[in-house]
């Protein structure tokens, strides 16, 4: 008999009686803090960043998020470069937690897709044949064949549906199918999607994907790509001790919040005032370069130069913002991440560094450090607002950020 334990991101403790093997799952998912009280049967499960649901044996526990479920599916749709909120939106209300709500909105997405058939493309097959195909392998035929004329080692290329993309979909359908929750009409109309995608190789769960790259031919299906990708990335399927099984979903919160500021904060100063923007720009604080350290987004300034490709970009940075969905708290707020920022600011020389927080963590506040002539200031950005609400929030920030060179 399956037990379900419902909790909240960030939210209150909650005290269940489980199995050791359970609980040792559990903890070991890394998916919430589990703590055994000792003497007992009894575990404290304590919600972190982290949503979505985890199974475990007969166990469920799934952590919703504190924003609506359409805020999240909207911050990761947007970071992952999907467009599907730009169309006519899914509305994903009617889904009791987020993993349907995803779930939903990828059917939706890959039932567009393919539409108008499934994505065929060329690719390069290596085989041993009765007949020449393509182009003879002497190397390998003079090493296993000995000279023999049949059979034959050849390359060709195959045009076929058996493409990374759709193996990619097809990987994340069968998770999808599997995930806790997943029923009814939902799962039919995934079996549906698994019937179209015959002929695409089955890829076993946390084996590795073929790598596929964004083009032309793949524009029509790349929403369901990038959803599909946020399925496999947050999904896992194993067996535990004594074959139990694990199973789950997981997003984190904090990734999310991070990847939404750096794509629509990084649009905003660009299409703004111009330049580039770098994520995870990597510095040295010291002159050994023994003491790293990655901004999630630093703003360069336009000199009119262009960098080559995977070089650092030109000119001096401009700008240097961190995103910081929950605020680190040792000693009290705000002391970690205005001494981290602190560091960002001296060594790229920058006046002005900005910190920014999801609404219920932190208020906006700014920090003049004494003796450096550095300014931290901390912003808010409340992520239970309408879409075109909260990216009118970055703009002003955006703004903020511009009128500060001047």
């Amino acid at each position: 008999m399956r037990h379900r334990i419902d909790l909240v991101e960030n939210g209150s403790t909650e005290t269940v009686a489980l199995d050791v093997a359970v609980g040792l799952a559990v903890a070991g998912s890394g998916f919430v803090d589990a703590r055994h009280i000792p003497g007992t049967t009894l575990w404290e499960l304590r919600p972190l960043s982290k949503v979505g649901a985890v199974s475990v044996g007969p166990l469920e526990v799934h952590v919703a998020p504190k924003v609506p479920i359409d805020r999240v599916v909207f911050l990761l749709e947007y970071s992952i470069g999907s467009v599907g909120w730009q169309v006519p939106p899914v509305h994903v209300d009617v889904a009791p937690d987020l993993l349907l709500a995803i779930v939903e909105v990828f059917e939706r997405a890959a039932s567009r897709a393919l539409q108008q058939g499934v994505l065929q493309g060329y690719r390069t097959v290596e085989e041993t044949a009765t007949v020449v195909r393509g182009r003879v392998l002497h190397a390998e035929q003079l090493r296993h064949r000995f000279g023999l004329p049949l059979p034959v080692d050849v390359r060709f290329d195959d045009f076929s549906v058996d493409t990374p993309e759709n193996r990619l979909l097809r990987a994340a359908v069968g998770i999808a199918r599997r995930l806790p929750g997943v029923s009814g009409g939902l799962r039919h109309r995934l079996l549906r999607l698994d019937a179209q995608l015959d002929g695409v190789t089955r890829v076993a769960p946390r084996s590795v994907l073929e790598p596929w790259f964004p083009t032309r031919l793949n524009a029509r299906i790349l929403p369901a790509l990038r959803l599909a990708e946020e399925i496999w990335r947050s999904s896992s399927f194993e067996a535990g001790d004594d074959d139990l099984a694990v199973s789950g979903f997981v997003i984190d919160m904090a990734k999310v919040f991070e990847d939404f500021v750096c794509t629509a904060l990084g649009r905003a100063l660009v299409g703004r005032a111009g330049g580039s923007v770098r994520t995870q720009d990597p510095w040295a604080l010291d002159a050994a370069g023994a003491v790293g350290m990655k901004p999630d987004l630093v703003w360069y300034a336009d000199d009119g130069r262009s960098p080559p490709p995977g070089r650092r970009a030109a000119g001096r940075p401009a700008a240097v913002v961190d995103a910081k969905y929950k605020a680190e708290k040792p000693a009290g707020f705000p002391n970690a991440d205005v001494y981290q920022m602190l560091a960002y600011c001296t060594r790229l020389g920058l006046p002005t560094g900005w910190l920014v927080y999801a609404k219920g963590n932190e208020a906006g506040a700014t920090h003049e450090v004494v003796g450096a002539g550095i300014e931290v200031r901390a912003r808010v950005l409340d992520l239970a607002l309408p879409p075109s609400d909260l990216i009118a929030q970055v703009e002003t920030l955006a703004v903020q950020i511009v009128a500060g060179l001047r």
